[in-house]
């Protein structure tokens, strides 16, 4: 057998590996798990971390201020700096909607050591704890929930147990970019954190989805949350492991009423969403970032270039080898496209949106050895080395 033909079965052996082994990660079946209403609904306080975010707030925050909660519950807005008048905005959409009461604050700019939205964040846990409450839900400003969302969180977190119930929002799927590139995002992370793994006791698989976190307030003291993630980047991931490593019990899954209304109409939008945190989820190590590119090579590219090369020179063996990895490929994305209820034939170009990410990931290391570090919402942050979490 040429080389060719034998890295073609190593990627087909990689993926037998990723399909039977890697938590069936590529199932979409991990939803809100089993609810209980307690006797006694308890108190939560929603905190909304918002930075120029005028225009998505008029989708998302009406329906948290809509939530039909039998308990009490209440929002905290915090404008973490903005310039298109995001709180007074806020403002006037409670003014207009009603509903839950809602506090809208400013934090003022973060000091040395915290990443900007950590910082309101903080600002908004410490308001939020003023008042007592037993949970804390932490929801991105760009986030719109069912009526009912609150509501079946808490309930399946006091059914399971659970110290953190995270659900991954559906993300807005409607331009061309986002069709290809939006699925595979939330596909890659199941892989990276098998959602299956995360719930088990013991595991130490721990992931969480920012969007949308129900979190123990007695927890978050415990695991001096958001503190003790203050450098954190991408902050959900951070704090799933804050959590897990002080013995909490967590859940992640995907949603079926909770979606992200942030538009990336075009591939430079959702091109700067993945780099600008790709190389912190590397911790910044080039060998790591040698290693996921030759991997993303050899699972992603080297069954279509196998394909392809063993049509081009007769090799039955390669090109049947390729082949078989790319149908394991294009099988295990089916389920995911289902989920974003997008067209089937999407799922044999997977191979092209993997090759986009590595460059995402290259583009990620690049900017941050030209001194830029992670980006977000006009802020760089200067000290990507402590940087441990995720943010979307």
């Amino acid at each position: 057998m040429s080389a060719i033909a034998w890295t073609a079965a190593v990627s087909l052996a990689a993926w037998l590996w990723l399909l039977l082994c890697q938590g069936f990660f590529w199932r979409t079946d991990v939803r809100l798990p089993p609810e209980r209403d307690p006797v006694s609904w308890p108190f939560v306080a929603v905190v909304v971390p918002a930075r120029d975010e005028a225009g998505v707030l008029p989708a998302s925050l009406p329906s948290l201020l809509a939530q039909d909660y039998p308990g009490r519950a209440e929002v905290f807005l915090v404008d973490d700096g903005s310039t298109d008048g995001t709180g007074e905005l806020a403002r006037e959409l409670a003014r207009r909607h009603g509903g839950l009461p809602l506090t809208v604050s400013s934090p003022g700019e973060p000091p040395a050591g915290w990443t900007g939205k950590l910082w309101a964040v903080r600002h908004g846990v410490g308001l939020a704890r003023a008042r007592e409450p037993e949970y804390l839900l932490l929801t991105d400003a760009d986030i719109a929930h069912g009526p009912d969302s609150l509501r079946r969180l808490v309930a399946a977190a006091h059914a399971g147990g659970f110290d953190v119930v995270s659900q991954m929002a559906r993300l807005r799927v409607e331009s061309l970019w986002e069709r290809l590139v939006v699925p595979a995002f939330v596909y890659f992370f199941a892989q990276l954190y098998p959602f299956r793994r995360i719930g088990r006791r013991g595991a130490r698989t721990a992931a969480a989805a920012g969007g949308c976190v129900l979190l123990r307030a007695d927890t978050a003291e415990r695991a001096r949350i958001p503190d003790a993630i203050r450098h954190g980047v991408i902050d959900d991931v951070a704090l799933a492991r804050a959590v897990k490593g002080g013995g909490g019990h967590i859940w992640l899954g995907l949603a079926e009423r909770v979606d992200s209304v942030r538009p990336y109409p075009r591939l430079h939008d959702l091109w700067r969403m993945v780099s600008r945190s790709a190389y912190a989820q590397l911790r910044h190590n080039p060998l790591v970032l040698l290693g996921t590119v030759a991997g993303l090579a050899l699972v992603y590219l080297v069954p279509p270039a196998a394909v392809l090369a063993g049509l081009a020179t007769g090799s039955a063996a390669t090109a049947v080898t390729g082949a078989l990895a790319w149908l394991v490929m294009t099988g295990t994305y089916v389920p995911m496209l289902r989920y974003y209820r997008q067209p089937l034939w999407l799922a044999p170009l997977l191979p092209f949106t993997a090759f986009l990410y590595l460059l995402m990931t290259v583009d990620s290391a690049v900017q941050h050895y030209r001194g830029r570090g992670a980006a977000w919402k006009g802020r760089t942050y200067a000290r990507p080395d402590a940087v441990v979490g995720e943010e979307r």
